[in-house]
């Protein structure tokens, strides 16, 4: 699950109860769970586009499940079970957005599962949905105001993790910029944005035993200069 609280500063995180998904049939095949909040559940473009969302990934998962089963019965190789879970969470609700983080979990038969995040605003003026990083002129223009504070503090958390200073390192040796991160916005008073969050998915920063890497920053001017006009207004600097 998503966590509300990132390393650093904290997301305002209204509190909500999720919308359980309805009780899937029980299936030899897969284990699949898929919530919302009520938040999101209130609006009804965006519940139909999350239920939406819902149906598509379990017909995938269930048809790459049974196809797994059928080569396991050909070959006569073990079967392990499917698993999948997709949870969103409230990161902030402002009178113009509702910000909305994902986590996703899956397990197809390897050694370990796999995990992402994601995350996703809902303009209540405009009734749509947006991409967190579409509200920023240029994603260049994003990663220059948070580049600095974001790859020093990746580099001291990873020595921290890793309990050793950081060795030539050819796979994980560059700090990944914001296009390769996901991207959350959040408000401590719940009327503007006013911290955003950067997470950094197993194999982006570090190896998969390093974890996610998750760190909250504060809206800079800056960083309000990387703001499309359009959605200044959405925006508090700290």
């Amino acid at each position: 699950m998503m966590r509300a609280i990132l390393v650093g500063l904290v997301l305002t995180v209204h509190a909500a109860s999720a919308v359980p998904a309805q009780a899937p049939k029980a299936s030899a095949n897969y284990d699949f769970t898929y919530s919302y909040p009520q938040q999101a559940a209130r609006i009804a473009p965006l519940k139909a586009w999350l239920d939406t969302d819902k149906a598509k990934l379990r017909a995938k998962v269930a048809g790459e499940a049974a196809e797994f089963r059928r080569q396991t019965q050909r070959d006569g190789s073990p079967f392990r079970k499917y698993e999948a879970s997709k949870d969103w969470e409230v990161v902030a609700d402002t009178p113009r957005f509702l910000s909305l983080s994902v986590t996703t979990y899956g397990y197809s038969g390897g050694a370990h599962g796999y995990g992402a995040s994601g995350g996703l605003l809902w303009d209540k003026r405009a009734a749509q949905r947006v991409e967190p990083k579409a509200v920023f002129v240029s994603i260049a223009g994003l990663d220059a105001a948070l580049r600095k504070p974001w790859c020093d503090w990746l580099k001291r958390e990873r020595v921290r993790r890793l309990g050793a200073p950081i060795e030539t390192d050819d796979i994980f040796g560059q700090c990944p910029r914001v296009k390769e991160l996901t991207v959350l916005l959040g408000s401590s008073t719940g009327k503007a944005f006013d911290r955003i969050g950067l997470i950094a998915d197993q194999y982006v920063a570090g190896s998969y035993a390093e974890g996610q890497y998750e760190l909250t920053l504060p809206v800079t001017p800056a960083l309000l200069r990387a703001v499309k006009p359009e959605y200044r207004g959405a925006f508090a600097v700290r």
